[in-house]
């Protein structure tokens, strides 16, 4: 009974000892008293009641009630007032701070202005898998909270297929990856999430993909275990899988032969022809329908163009719902060919595999690389059958879509979009595929963030 008492009396807390909040928020009472004091001093009168009364009196009696010293005393006790309610109010929320946000205790100001500035930002659909989406996904948290990734569930390598084979759960490693992507602190979730056993049964296996399996069996659900990491880590943006069921990724190779599974269609010789699901008919979830639905931009890509973009635009409903919105589709081709999956891909003929696979005019937009690759990155990839995708914009532009090159590569041992680049670019073309009469309130988000950015 009392515990029910206290839960519906829930202010009565705050009376609990030893918070360090009480003091201050007296004080800050005491502030506004002496605020009312000080004008009822200054203009003869009450404010506050009795009690106020009874303090006048006394300073009247101090003063001597001089008309002269009555403005002066009352300007003073005002300003006293006004101190303690600034300094208790201060006091009582670094207190809260100190305990709940202590890593950011000096800079909350910032942060919250930041936050709630970033709360407004564009609304962005991103599709695909692999590292490519979730280093656009790293990029584009600094641009808008209002993110959205839908990721492929087609993986049935390392630690997810393992995952998937003997517990039955949809892979978890891109989700994994999405989500230490959008976490708000990203470097300790990176640390807990990327943390791979290296010996005993658990070898192989990375602590991301075993707690995702977990919550996964405690929930049994796999989107409501991907929910409760998202509230945990405070993420800046959703995931959802492209769909609950478990799929199978399905390959006819030029040479006649159907490769069944994601890992063997990377590793088996020819070329692909098309890609395709089963069980076809498997559904993608509400609530990614509902983001492409409400987004100002989808992004395709960044990602191998076959096993990871394209079994996200496969399943039933959902390449149907990219096609029916009026929202820009943009297009992000990979930087490098990808042996076993575009030996020789140009850039137009990536999109040409969209268009083969979910009709014209379904791309609006393609953004590729046009920096040059240093000479040892492209012999070291060379070795490995892989090597530059070069832009062909007359080519793509005859296929139905506008074509944009920017410098978009950070060689650090691979060669890998650079998050800030493409992000930052990414939010240039928003602005330039969105009709005229929505492109001033993009500009004013874009350019309020430039300015908190150089501050900060």
């Amino acid at each position: 009974m009392n515990d029910k008492w206290l839960r519906s009396w829930w202010f009565v807390k705050w009376l609990y000892p030893n918070l360090r909040i009480k003091r201050w928020f007296f004080l800050a009472v005491v502030g506004i008293f002496l605020l009312a004091t000080g004008f009822a001093v200054m203009n003869d009168g009450i404010a506050l009641g009795y009690l106020e009364l009874q303090f006048r009196e006394i300073v009247y009696r101090i003063t001597g009630n001089a008309a002269r010293t009555a403005v002066p005393v009352g300007i003073v006790i005002s300003i006293i007032g006004v101190v303690a309610i600034i300094f208790g109010f201060k006091k009582m929320l670094q207190s809260i701070i100190a305990v709940l946000l202590p890593d950011i205790e000096g800079r909350i100001v910032d942060v919250i202005y930041t936050r709630r500035h970033l709360r407004r930002g564009p609304k962005i659909v991103v599709i695909g898998g692999g590292t490519g989406l979730s280093a656009l996904l790293r990029g584009l948290k600094e641009y808008t909270f209002n993110l959205t990734a839908i990721v492929t569930v087609a993986d049935d390598g390392g630690s997810s297929g393992m995952l998937r084979q003997e517990m039955g759960i949809l892979p978890p490693g891109d989700v994994r990856n999405c989500l230490v992507a959008l976490a708000d602190r990203e470097n300790i979730m990176d640390d807990l999430f990327s943390y791979r056993f290296e010996s005993g049964n658990l070898k192989g296996h990375s602590l991301g993909n075993l707690l995702l399996a977990g919550l996964t069996d405690i929930f049994g659900d796999f989107q409501k275990g991907i929910e409760q990491v998202s509230k945990v880590f405070a993420l800046r943006g959703n995931v959802y899988p492209s769909t609950l069921t478990q799929i199978v990724l399905v390959a006819d190779k030029s040479n006649g032969q159907i490769i069944k599974g994601e890992t063997a269609i990377r590793t088996s010789p020819g070329k692909i022809k098309r890609v395709y699901l089963e069980p076809a008919d498997c559904q993608p979830l509400p609530k990614a329908l509902q983001a492409i639905e409400e987004a100002d931009l989808i992004v395709l890509g960044p990602g191998s163009l076959y096993t990871s973009v394209m079994p996200n635009l496969l399943v039933k409903g959902l390449r149907e719902k990219i096609r029916d919105v009026k929202v820009p589709c943009l297009y992000v081709c990979n930087v490098m060919t990808e042996k076993g999956e575009t030996d020789g891909f140009t850039a137009s003929d990536h999109l040409r595999a969209i268009i083969d696979h979910c009709g014209s005019n379904f791309v609006d937009a393609v953004l590729a690389n046009k920096q040059e690759i240093s000479v040892a990155s492209l012999k070291l990839y060379a070795g490995e059958g892989a090597f530059q995708v070069l832009a062909d914009p007359r080519t793509i532009e005859n296929l139905g879509a506008r074509c944009f090159e920017a410098d978009l590569v950070a060689e650090e041992g691979k060669v890998r979009h650079d998050s800030a680049c493409l992000a930052r670019e990414i939010i240039r073309l928003l602005f330039r595929l969105k009709p005229m009469r929505e492109r001033i309130a993009l500009v004013d988000t874009y350019l309020l963030h430039r300015k908190i950015k150089r501050e900060s």
